[in-house]
């Protein structure tokens, strides 16, 4: 028996893929999804080999299709019966700053930063409202609480309307529905492997998921993760004029 079963997107690298790692050893069974489903099956035989009593479930998925999102999503909740959690993970960094001819990243991240999350939210929220039940897990940015310069503009404000949809779910009080938005810091991953090095505060994925697993698992409206120091930086940020701001991104 496991203790129910949890949704992640954007499981095939990164904080996905840690996420995974953590939640399969506290017994969730796990329905995986990513665009890179040779990586995703990799997880999931190394998953299954390690903790033998869970079931993990992969599906290829493209978060900016909406009709693969919402398909994928039902087929989850067909195999396992009940959806218990679902991780809106799935996100790219890519970007440039206004004005240079970066449009086409920029573009690529406003969608699946913001469309894609609304996407997910959409279908999940679908089940959760039909079985009455369940934890959608929105994963912002501390990026979010403010505007970013060049190539993060386009980054933080697509996080930031991820931490405002959270925000809009939680004032609606869906009955037998928790919100939770996780604000990472800089936790390394494969999406920020090129400037880990000159980054301030990074910290190691593993250690940096546990705090987001942590958080989670409290069920924790909203989370800035790991909490040292970014839960006070966040006090910090939202209060800060911006030429400060600009000095610190």
């Amino acid at each position: 028996m496991t203790r129910g079963t949890i949704v992640i997107t954007g499981a095939s690298s990164g904080l996905g893929e840690e996420m995974a790692r953590q939640f399969a050893a506290l017994g969730y069974g796990l329905g995986l999804c990513a665009r890179r489903l040779d990586r995703l099956t990799a997880l999931r035989d190394e998953l299954t080999a390690a903790h033998p009593g869970i079931q993990v479930r992969i599906a290829e998925l493209d978060v900016t299709d909406d009709d693969a999102v919402q398909a994928v999503f039902e087929a989850f909740r067909a195999q396992f019966g009940t959806l218990d959690r679902v991780i809106v993970n799935a996100g790219t960094g890519d970007g440039a700053p206004l004005g240079t001819g970066g449009q086409a990243a920029n573009r690529r991240t406003a969608t699946t930063n913001f469309l894609g999350a609304l996407s997910q939210s959409e279908h999940a929220l679908a089940v959760f409202r039909a079985q009455h039940r369940g934890h959608l897990v929105l994963v912002s940015s501390f990026a979010a609480l403010r505007g970013m310069r060049r190539s993060m503009t386009t980054y933080a404000a697509s996080k930031a309307g991820v931490a405002a949809l959270a925000e809009g779910l939680r004032a609606e009080r869906i009955p037998g529905v928790d919100v939770s938005l996780i604000c990472p810091g800089y936790i390394r991953s494969e999406m920020n492997a090129a400037a880990a090095e000159r980054t301030r505060f990074m910290v190691d994925t593993e250690p940096g998921v546990t705090a987001m697993v942590r958080a989670i698992e409290a069920r924790k409206s909203v989370a800035y993760v790991p909490r040292w120091p970014w839960a006070p930086l966040a006090v910090l940020m939202k209060r800060l004029p911006l030429p400060v701001v600009r000095r610190l991104t």
